[in-house]
């Protein structure tokens, strides 16, 4: 049996495909990392993590992992639920009274002067389903979307989630709360919540609560000057030339800078390593299940239930037929609570090949991961690279993992 039941020259293939992506000059670095029954099955450090310094990629190098930060806010949520501190339905405007009267804008791409009342309060389960009507300057339209970009333009200084939160309520909301899902600064308002039901900052809650029991010792939202080395140089995507511009570099980085906004909607810095330790609690329903190697599980961060209420599609038949980003993403998934959740496997864009029931959120640097209950499966695929048009490479990751599994 080969190891984690994959077939060894069908993962050359794998290698090989992402090389071209390197070689090419799409990518400056990739790396890799599939756990499978309990085992590591394979790992691939591809390229480099600084195109000027031509740093090797390496298995412990660190990526901004943006939006995949969302689901360890929702996990830290769900945390104060189950100790009675959050509930799923009273208004979060109870613990978070600079939302209790903000106003909807009469039509999505109208003026910010023409508003009307909130027909429902915002409640915790609209903030974990991103139907609380918030958006971002890129997912909002018209005044509204020029309204996102002045009022939070520097927000990553706002290390006061109280100030910032007095920001958010300068502005309508683009819907009504509940009545679809639109991406926006929605998880950012959950982790000023849990910032103030915790009396805590967000990422000590974070560290205390999830990375320190589950052994996480690279992921937190500021990188120390020890680790600096081995963040990575995070690229963008000229419209021009199409050739990788620095957006972010690591001296000069945001990331390194102790002082500053604790996102809970995109913020974190990890490792493939971190993140599939994260990412096990999940498949795992609530606790580290011991791989191999380890003797022993660790520790349960939640219940079953609560897991299998983020794996459990949320939206509505009418909510899913809007498209998000210009796609049908909800063709083929749903979205649970924080997470998004194949429940039509035939109807997977660009021929995905994840099961029925595989859940998983990526990150708008390239970073992305699934997890998949019936393969028993977990991928891990990071880059950092922005790009305004969707980028087939990570898909083409999955595709030929999966074609490798051999048994």
């Amino acid at each position: 049996m080969h190891a984690a039941g994959f077939d060894p020259d069908r993962l050359a293939r794998l290698t090989r495909a992402l090389q071209r992506y390197v070689d090419a000059g799409d990518v400056a670095g990739i790396v890799t990392l599939v756990w499978r029954h309990g085992e590591i099955g394979h790992v691939d450090t591809l390229g480099v993590r600084d195109l000027e310094s031509r740093q090797p990629m390496t298995r412990d190098t660190l990526f901004r992992i943006a939006s995949m930060t969302k689901p360890v806010t929702s996990v830290a949520a769900l945390m104060l639920v189950e100790e009675g501190r959050l509930d799923f339905e009273t208004p979060v405007a109870k613990w978070l009274p600079e939302l209790a009267n903000v106003a909807v804008l009469a039509s999505p791409d109208g003026p910010l002067d023409l508003t009307e009342p909130l027909n429902t309060p915002i409640t915790l389960l609209d903030l974990l389903t991103h139907r609380a009507g918030f958006a971002y300057h890129f997912t909002a339209l018209g005044a509204l979307s020029e309204a996102y970009e002045r009022v939070f333009n520097g927000f990553d200084m706002m290390v006061d989630p109280g100030v910032w939160l007095d920001h958010v309520a300068e502005l309508p909301l683009m819907f009504q709360p509940g009545t679809r899902w639109h991406y926006g600064i929605t998880t950012d308002v959950l982790g000023a919540l849990i910032h103030r039901v915790s009396g805590m900052p967000l990422g000590e809650f974070f560290r205390t609560r999830i990375f320190e029991p589950l052994g996480m010792t690279d992921t937190g939202f500021v990188v120390p000057p020890e680790k600096a080395a081995r963040l990575s140089t995070s690229y963008a995507v000229d419209s021009a030339s199409k050739r990788l511009i620095v957006e972010d570099h690591p001296a000069t980085s945001r990331w390194i800078k102790p002082e500053r906004f604790q996102s809970g909607g995109g913020g974190l810095v990890s490792t493939v390593d971190d993140y599939l330790r994260f990412a096990r609690v999940l498949l795992g329903r609530g606790r580290l299940q011991g791989a191999a190697a380890e003797r022993m599980n660790g520790p349960r961060l939640l219940s079953h239930k609560s897991v299998d209420l983020m794996r459990s599609n949320f939206l509505t038949a009418e909510q899913r037929r809007i498209p998000a980003f210009g796609y049908p993403v909800w063709a083929s998934q749903g979205f649970g609570l924080g997470l998004s959740i194949v429940d039509d496997a035939a109807r997977q864009l660009r021929g995905g090949y994840r099961s029925a029931g595989t859940f998983g959120w990526p990150g708008a640097l390239g970073t992305s991961w699934f997890a998949d209950p019936v393969e028993d499966m977990i991928g891990l695929f990071m880059i950092q690279r922005r790009a305004e048009d969707p980028f087939p490479i990570a898909q083409e990751f999955e595709r030929l993992l999966y074609d490798a599994v051999d048994d």
